[in-house]
């Protein structure tokens, strides 16, 4: 593509962002920032959340693996429902009940200071190396259409799309986020509809052929009942409840969107709507991945050895130009709305969880706030220059799919804490957490050699989380003064 006319399109984009942002961030104070004044619309909450779940990784990944197990990844999404039923159920009543800002408060107040502690490090943790990567993935794709051609290096790539985020969300916060997340969700859904429709075009084909030739490929199989395999039904469905359940209901990014809308009913309703939209948008990406994969065959294209790069060589080299173009938007807004927020949430889990700003009649002080802001970006922009030097796209998977196994120990305090009556050693609490991830690691590695070929996929977090969970055991101290939060 033209690097005048993508250049042209993504600072339109960003432009809009800053516009919205200008709008926001009007009452400029703390509350704003980290709550939004508990004043969003549930419905903007709800479809904006659509945007921060679906990444830049899935806007690509989605796609291109239904080339490997269809529509398989499908019985994830059927288990995401019975844990967002757990989190508006459960997690939403008592983070409203306790009037939190961060979640993690919770750990303070149920277990004391070493479990809190711990739990917001997991958090900060995961959510670095995570956002560093989708960040590292859309900087690739900016640099290759754009920047190669001005010869620019990658660290002003990175640079840039850093910059970006701060600019837009330093002053109005998670208020900001809420309405650029909408924006983000209906561009990325924009450019899978656009997408359908040009290959769709292109082939020649109705909506009811269409239709027919992707039942009936062997792309759009969903349930595997083989109990070895990774796609096992059962592994997928209870996988998809535990992650639901962690990477959002006990991930500050996602809660804190949650928090900003003007009542429990409203949260509520706001995960009830979420939950729908989110079934339907992850059918339109497996959808598209099997017409992407049916129009590389009919037009004799040859798959790429990394199925990743499926939908950006079609997009890019094959499609008319209006593709390339809601290609790059539909990949910069997936990045960006997980991003963005996940930039807003680092920042107010350590101004809140570790500089106790907000805690204690301890004001938060607007200058210490902006400088974690400033302080999370440089961070950001080192951990993706580290995985450029990597140059290593299994290590990077390796170290990305590693930060997963950090929700284990949250997920473990949080369970301890809401199903038993106990207190625990504190002081211990960091150990076991520290302990339970790398046991699940050297589990998950040498399962086809102690379980009989039973091979782990996404269940391994819910391992990990019993983990977590017995060794919390092992630390209980009767509570005489018990009292449920």
């Amino acid at each position: 593509m033209n690097p005048l006319l993508v250049i042209t399109v993504i600072s339109s984009y960003f432009i809009l962002l800053m516009v919205i942002s200008h709008f926001t961030s009007k009452s400029d104070d703390n509350l704003t920032f980290f709550t939004a004044n508990r004043q969003s619309p549930w419905y903007l909450v709800a479809f904006g959340m659509i945007g921060a779940s679906l990444s830049g990784v899935t806007f690509i990944s989605i796609p291109g693996e239904v080339g490997n197990t269809a529509f398989s990844y499908f019985q994830v999404v059927l288990g995401y429902l019975v844990g967002y039923f757990v989190i508006a159920t459960v997690l939403l009543p008592l983070y409203y009940r306790l009037n939190l800002i961060s979640i993690y408060t919770y750990l303070q107040q149920r277990f004391g200071n070493f479990s809190y502690k711990t739990g917001a490090f997991f958090f900060l943790l995961s959510r670095i190396v995570g956002s560093a990567f989708r960040l590292f993935l859309v900087a690739g794709v900016l640099q290759i259409a754009i920047f190669d051609s001005f010869e620019w290096p990658f660290s002003v790539t990175v640079a840039v799309t850093i910059a970006l985020i701060w600019l837009y969300t330093f002053r109005g916060g998670i208020k900001t986020i809420v309405w650029t997340d909408t924006l983000q969700t209906l561009f990325m859904i924009s450019a899978v509809v656009i997408s359908i429709y040009l290959a769709k075009d292109s082939l020649d084909m109705s909506w009811t052929s269409l239709t027919e030739r992707v039942s009936s490929s062997g792309y759009s199989k969903i349930f595997v009942w083989d109990w070895q395999s990774g796609q096992n039904f059962f592994k997928q469905f209870i996988s998809g409840a535990f992650i639901a359940i962690v990477m959002t209901g006990l991930d500050q990014d996602m809660m804190q969107k949650n928090l900003t809308c003007r009542s429990l009913r409203d949260a509520q309703k706001n995960m009830f709507w979420f939950c729908i939209v989110l079934v339907i948008v992850n059918f339109l990406f497996l959808s598209m991945g099997a017409l992407l994969y049916i129009y590389a065959e009919q037009m004799q294209i040859a798959i790429p050895t990394r199925t990743d790069d499926l939908y950006p060589m079609l997009a890019l080299g094959h499609f008319p130009a209006i593709a390339g173009v809601v290609f790059l938007l539909g990949i910069v807004a997936a990045a960006y709305s997980s991003a963005d927020s996940a930039l807003t949430a680092l920042t107010t889990s350590f101004c809140v969880d570790f500089l106790g700003l907000g805690q204690d009649d301890k004001p938060i002080s607007k200058k210490v706030r902006i400088r974690v802001h400033i302080g999370f970006s440089i961070i950001l922009f080192l951990v993706i220059l580290v995985f450029k030097a990597i140059n290593d796209e299994s290590v990077i998977t390796a170290v990305f799919k590693a930060a997963g196994y950090t929700y284990g120990p949250i997920l473990g305090l949080f369970a301890f804490g809401l199903v038993t009556k106990y207190s625990l050693r504190d002081k211990l609490v960091p150990i076991v957490c520290f302990l339970s991830p790398i046991l699940s690691y050297i589990i998950n590695i040498n399962s086809e050699a102690w379980f009989n070929g039973y091979k782990f996929g996404f269940e391994i977090l819910v391992v990990n989380g019993v983990l977590t969970f017995i060794g919390l055991f092992l630390l209980k101290v009767k509570n005489e003064n018990y009292r449920a939060l």
